[in-house]
This record gives structure tokens, C-alpha cells and sequence, in this order.
């Protein structure tokens, strides 16, 4: 095969490996994405499973969690370069799963649930070190762990309304075949076929996964509504081409949000502030821009869904 050609395939499965443009991230196509296609195309040459680079990120992730313990800066850089390549780990297993269609939904769960067990670390850490190294929570031990509870609390909700969001605009631009969005309905169905006694671990994701989508329901009523009179009207998931190009126009504009509450704005937030020396900082920007973030991006989505609904009612 000439490089030429060799080229030209890797270029296929490059575009092939990424969701899509809409929702994609600057910084992602810029960097995260082109090395995790590497680690992917590497990864599926050693024959790796999607989940097994899952759970390599995991505990990468929380190593990254570890250094930014002490305050030693070079300690720091290297949690941060962990981070980095944690995230990139976190790109090549969806990548990795749309190269070898190695799909489901436990790995869809698993790559959720990583980014968690890194900021738990993370938090952990901060909170740690600014009891060692903060005047006033060296002096008030329960402020600092108040706050990150509160901040990570904001962090769970802003990261799970953007994936809803996400997922509900791949539902529009490439039908149920590009969207991994799920309905409570179905997950309950699901759950309830699983037994304690023979699927004890996957019944327990299930549950907590079950009560993650039921959380993102519960904030979005209009999207809810559209999703049902579209489940009914187009079991398919295939919208009519001028109506989905209508939703898309109203959907587009907010992905820049969507993506905003996602991992790359949140660590250059943390890394600014870990790099200063005052990473407590970071769980003011949780609550602060990142909660201004959030509510903004529900009131204009549940404005968008409602005329979404009248779009579908007037057909």
C-alpha cells in the first residue's frame, strides 16, 4: 500500500473515530482527539478492549489526584501531565470503540464514572493541602471539605446536564444509531432483568446509572416532552430531514456551553489556580462561573425544546 494510501485510510478513520463536529471541542480537535487516535490505533494493534483503557485512565487519573497533594511545584506539573495523559486515555477509548465497534453500555457508564474517580482525588488533594497551608483552614477544617462537597456536587450536575445535552443534539444530526442518550424507561427495564445474585456488579452500576439519567431528566421537562412525541412519532430515531435541520440550527449554538462545563475549561481552571499556589480557588470557579454556566444552559436548551415541541405538534 503506498503512503499515499496509508495516508488517506488513516484520515478515514480519524473522521471516523470522533462523534461529530458539532460537538466536538476546539481543544479536543486540537489535541486530545489527534492523540487519541494514536493511543487508539496503538491500543487496537495490542488487541485492548475500550474498558480496559477506561480503567488504565482511572488509575492515572488518580495518581494525577496525588500530586497535586504536596506543593512542591515540579510534584504539581508532573499531576498535571498525569491529568493530560489520563484525558487522553479517556478520547482513545471512544475512539477505540468507534474504530472497532466494540460498543456498550457499560463502557459508556465506566468512561462516565473515570472522570469521577479523578476529581475525587483531586478534591481529596486540594482539600488536604489547604487545611495544611490556608491561615483560615488550617484554623477551620470543615470549610474547606464544606465547599468542595458543595463544588462537587455542582461539578456532578454541570458535567451531567452537558452529556445530556450533547447526547440529545447527536440524536438530532445522526438519529439513535449516533446518540448514546438513554431514558430511565429503558435503563429500569434493563435493571430489572439483572439479579443480585448473578450480576451483582452490573446491577449496581445500574443502579447508580439508573439514578444519573434520572437526574438528568429531571432538570430538562421540555426536552423530555420532545423525546417522547419523537420516540412516538419517529420510533426510528430518523427525523424528517427539514425538521432536523431546523432543531440542529436552535441546538448548535449551545454546544460551545455544553462544552464549556466539560473536562478541558474545568482543568486549565484548575491548573491556573494549582500552578498559582492557591488550587482552593478552583471550587470558587465551580460554584461560581461554572453554576452561572449551568443555569444559562438550561433556561435557553428548556426555551429551544418548547418551540421544538410546537415544531413537532404544528407537523
Amino acid at each position: 500500500m503506498s503512503k499515499e494510501s496509508t495516508w488517506s485510510r488513516l484520515k478515514a478513520e480519524y473522521r471516523s473515530s470522533l462523534k461529530s463536529s458539532d460537538t466536538e471541542e476546539h481543544i479536543d480537535l486540537c489535541f486530545y482527539r489527534p492523540i487519541g487516535f494514536a493511543w487508539a490505533c496503538l491500543f487496537r494493534k495490542l488487541h485492548m478492549s475500550p474498558n480496559a483503557v477506561t480503567i488504565a485512565s482511572i488509575f492515572i487519573g488518580v495518581l494525577a489526584g496525588v500530586c497535586m497533594y504536596p506543593t512542591n511545584i515540579w510534584v504539581n506539573v508532573a499531576g498535571i501531565l498525569l491529568l493530560i495523559w489520563a484525558n487522553s486515555y479517556d478520547s482513545a477509548d471512544g475512539q477505540l470503540a468507534r474504530l472497532t465497534k466494540q460498543y456498550s453500555q457499560l463502557g459508556r457508564i465506566l468512561d462516565g464514572m473515570a472522570g469521577d474517580f479523578w476529581f475525587i482525588a483531586i478534591y481529596v488533594a486540594i482539600c488536604l493541602r489547604s487545611a495544611e497551608t490556608v491561615a483560615y483552614f488550617e484554623a477551620h477544617h470543615w470549610a474547606i471539605w464544606c465547599i468542595a462537597v458543595a463544588a462537587g456536587i455542582c461539578h456532578g450536575a454541570q458535567a451531567a446536564v452537558a452529556d445530556s445535552y450533547r447526547q440529545f443534539h447527536l440524536l438530532l444530526l445522526k438519529g439513535s444509531a449516533g446518540s448514546e442518550l438513554d431514558s430511565t424507561e429503558d435503563l429500569l427495564r434493563r435493571y430489572s432483568e439483572l439479579t443480585w445474585s448473578g450480576d451483582f456488579l452490573r446491577k449496581l452500576i445500574q443502579f447508580f446509572y439508573v439514578r444519573y439519567t434520572r437526574n438528568q431528566e429531571a432538570v430538562s421537562p421540555a426536552m423530555q416532552r420532545v423525546l417522547r412525541t419523537m420516540r412516538l412519532r419517529f420510533p426510528d430515531g430518523q427525523l424528517p430531514e427539514q425538521i432536523r435541520d431546523q432543531f440542529r440550527a436552535w441546538s448548535f449554538p449551545l454546544c460551545k456551553w455544553e462544552n464549556f462545563m466539560t473536562f478541558n475549561w474545568r482543568s486549565i481552571f484548575l491548573f491556573v489556580t494549582l500552578l498559582a499556589g492557591y488550587p482552593w480557588l478552583y471550587f470558587v470557579a465551580e460554584l461560581t462561573i461554572f453554576n452561572i454556566v449551568l443555569v444559562y444552559t438550561i433556561v435557553r436548551h428548556e426555551s429551544i425544546c418548547r418551540r421544538m415541541e410546537q415544531t413537532l405538534e404544528a407537523n
